[in-house]
């Protein structure tokens, strides 16, 4: 009878096995650092967004979190990066529209494939533009501008920190809704292109709220309005571009946690709890409020339905214009 009882208890313990390991292996992660990979370089608006989600999590998982910066090829060294790395969640990464959305209809052979080899775990923020001119520009408001530009046919400049930028698009989303020849001029950073149109040598900037700002409340560049959806704090008194002159126009910046294709559901899981947690943190929205950025979270379902729109989105904008890198 003991030989029976002891088998019995042999055979419960192995059926009991299958399910009570995944509960271990779920509470365990992370057990070491986890490397979070930036596909841009140190100091840029996308490390800056990454590093301040990056030390929150680290205090929520217990864990450090260490920033890789891998810059180059629009993003594209980086994304390769994350998509040969094993998927057992401590090789992440933080992108944006760049990497996830443009570059695969501005660039051929990409060496990554975002529907096939990146999964989607939580989107992180959403920041619009500031869409400013330069001081010298006779112009106050959107309604003004797209006048003035129908006016000078190729005579106004966008200037943008590249070709195939979201400032870049912006511009180009711009010009096609508003039915305005405007003339692009891309730089090797948003840096010169601001240098440029506060001298006037171009006229028209569409940039990152957190690096024009500065610009702007100086009274060196002329903020005319925002690009997203509702007006934000540091400028509440600069209208969106959709109620001062173009109904409709919406474009926003974005970043948010990735991986690579195959890791486990409870870690994608646990992850994009964590960002979604990390997003209500009061430091992290007193951050992000002051660049003029939403900080969110999101299942890796919305957040894959999100970047696929936004790919079809630019494409159709890259398509209309003709544009290739």
């Amino acid at each position: 009878m003991k030989h029976i009882s002891i088998a019995r208890s042999c055979t419960v313990l192995c059926l009991l096995a299958p399910v009570a390991m995944p509960a271990i292996a779920q509470t365990a992660y992370p057990e070491r650092p986890v490397r979070l990979i930036v596909p841009f370089a140190a100091g840029s608006a996308t490390d800056s967004s990454a590093r301040i989600f990056g030390m929150q999590m680290a205090s929520q998982l217990g864990q450090q979190v260490i920033i890789d910066n891998r810059a180059g090829a629009g993003g594209a060294i980086g994304m390769q990066a994350l998509v040969k790395a094993a998927p057992d969640g401590y090789t992440i990464a933080y992108a944006g529209a760049g990497p996830l959305a443009i570059s695969r209809s501005m660039t051929a052979n990409l060496p990554y494939d975002v529907d096939k080899e990146v999964q989607a775990i939580s989107q992180a923020i959403s920041s619009p533009l500031l869409l400013a001119v330069s001081p010298t520009l006779p112009v106050k408001n959107v309604r003004e501008l797209i006048a003035l530009a129908k006016s000078r046919p190729g005579q106004l400049a966008n200037g943008s920190a590249g070709n195939g930028t979201v400032g870049h698009l912006a511009g180009e989303y711009f010009k096609g809704m508003s039915k305005t020849d405007i003339l692009h001029v891309p730089y090797k950073g948003g840096a010169q292109a601001a240098t440029d149109a506060m001298s006037g040598f171009v006229q028209i900037l569409f940039d990152p709220t957190s690096s024009v700002s500065p610009h702007v409340t100086s009274g060196r560049l002329r903020g005319l309005a925002v690009t997203g959806s509702k007006r934000i704090k540091p400028f509440p008194n600069l209208p969106t571009v959709a109620e001062s002159g173009l109904p409709g126009y919406e474009v926003t910046t974005w970043g948010g946690i990735i991986g690579p294709v195959g890791m486990p559901r409870n870690i994608v899981t646990r992850l994009s709890d964590e960002v979604l947690k990390a997003s209500k943190s009061p430091t992290v929205i007193e951050r992000f409020a002051a660049l003029g950025s939403d900080p969110l979270g999101s299942t890796p379902e919305q957040f894959t339905d999100f970047i696929r729109k936004e790919y079809l989105k630019w494409a159709e904008v890259i398509k209309r214009a003709g544009l290739k890198s």
